[in-house]
């Protein structure tokens, strides 16, 4: 990881024309300024197609990887779109029809593949799975205990997504997991193998680990922008946006902003750091004062990835941590 920088390199793409077609130049720098002020590393922003800016700190450049921790979470997420567009599996289905331990346990026996990528299965969140390598993450998830009711809790943690890594791999007969994500979701985005933090047995870390240049990253975006396209259809990624009861404002790895212009600004990242049991996501929105159908993937250490189709704007942020207000930054981004 870079360390932070006093001086920013900056790669200015942006022009009177495009940015009076679209972003203020003035809030654009006054955005960057904000972002480079509070620990970031990288920041791009792309609208209708044209880069309007792209700024790295001293000693980076546009080839620099940077770790974007939960907005892996996403592409985990898209491969289960995929995987039920293909027919290998059905969302609303149990997981118990795959994981027969489930299905004599009163609760786990109603959960859906569904609620394991929404994270309001009830799975406790394990958040040592991060850390853990030494031996099958898999299994400690499966064995998890669910200590809330399915669909009623928003539960952010690495358990449900590895027990959804079993699911696939057993859906999947005979294909490796990563490889399917590789050949369905990653190829199709033009991106390659990823870092994947296997523990002793192989199974990968679904929660976090991807590492991503800012431009390798915004073709995620990209592919918001297109509907889906290449990878899924719009249907499916609409999955992404509806939220769910137990937080409106998330949906298989997406956080959305829905609740604007009416909801009040939450900070994600600390209301994380709640126990789940004292987290409040009624009426929560990223930003206020930004369109309502802005939607983010959220990494922690302030990684964004922002996209707003009605501006056909896509924004990548990755930073060294430090302090970061979404409200604040998507302000100044889009004061007119």
């Amino acid at each position: 990881m870079i360390g932070r920088a006093a001086l920013f390199f900056a790669l200015l793409a942006f022009t009177a024309s495009n940015c009076g077609a679209g972003l203020n130049p003035v809030a654009l720098r006054k955005a960057a300024d904000y972002s480079r002020a509070h620990a970031g590393l990288s920041m791009l922003v792309i609208q209708n197609g044209e880069t309007l800016l792209e700024q790295y700190s001293e000693g980076a450049t546009p080839d620099t990887a940077l770790r974007i921790y939960s907005g892996t979470k996403a592409f985990w997420n898209l491969a289960g779109l995929a995987a039920a567009e293909d027919g290998l599996l059905n969302l609303d289905e149990p997981v118990a029809n795959t994981i027969p331990s489930w299905r004599s346990d009163a609760r786990k026996s109603r959960i859906t593949i569904r609620q394991l990528l929404d994270f309001d299965s009830g799975l406790e969140a394990k958040s040592m799975l991060h850390e853990f390598e030494n031996g099958d993450r898999d299994q400690i998830a499966i064995r998890a205990n669910v200590v809330a009711e399915p669909g009623r809790a928003f539960i952010y943690g690495p358990a449900a997504l590895q027990v959804f890594h079993r699911v696939l791999k057993r859906k999947l007969r005979g294909e490796s997991p990563t490889h399917f994500l590789e050949r369905r979701v990653l190829r199709r985005l033009g991106l390659g193998p990823q870092r994947y933090l296997r523990d002793r047995v192989g199974n990968p870390l679904l929660a976090s680990g991807f590492v991503l240049t800012a431009r390798e990253w915004a073709k995620m975006g990209e592919m918001v922008l297109r509907g889906g396209a290449p990878v899924v259809s719009k249907s499916s990624l609409d999955e992404c946006w509806r939220g769910t009861a137990a937080n409106p404002m998330f949906a298989f790895g997406w956080w959305n902003n829905h609740a604007a212009p009416f909801g009040y600004d939450v900070d994600v990242e600390r209301m994380l750091d709640r126990d789940w049991s004292a987290a409040d996501w009624s009426h929560a929105c990223l930003c206020r004062d930004a369109p309502s159908d802005l939607v983010a993937c959220i990494g922690s250490g302030h990684q964004r990835l922002y996209v707003i189709p009605s501006l056909r704007l896509i924004v990548v942020r990755e930073a060294d941590g430090g302090s970061f207000s979404d409200a604040t930054f998507l302000r100044l981004l889009l004061h007119r």
